[in-house]
């Protein structure tokens, strides 16, 4: 796997992008929900992906 994101870094650069913009924004939407069980839910899926997001980046880079 490590081959594929090296031979494709513009791909995984959009794929980070995206995953990026999305997280960020869910984070903020369960932010906004301040007291509801669901947006600690929303929260913690925009962390998640967050963390999607810097698996991603270190992808090229696993020994």
């Amino acid at each position: 796997m490590k081959a594929f994101w090296k031979n494709h870094p513009a791909l995984r650069m959009v794929l980070m992008l995206v995953l990026f913009v999305l997280s960020i924004a869910l984070v903020v939407a369960g932010w906004k929900m301040t007291g509801q069980l669901a947006g600690l839910g929303i929260m913690l899926l925009g962390v998640a992906l967050l963390l999607a997001v810097l698996a991603l980046y270190n992808a090229p880079y696993q020994d």
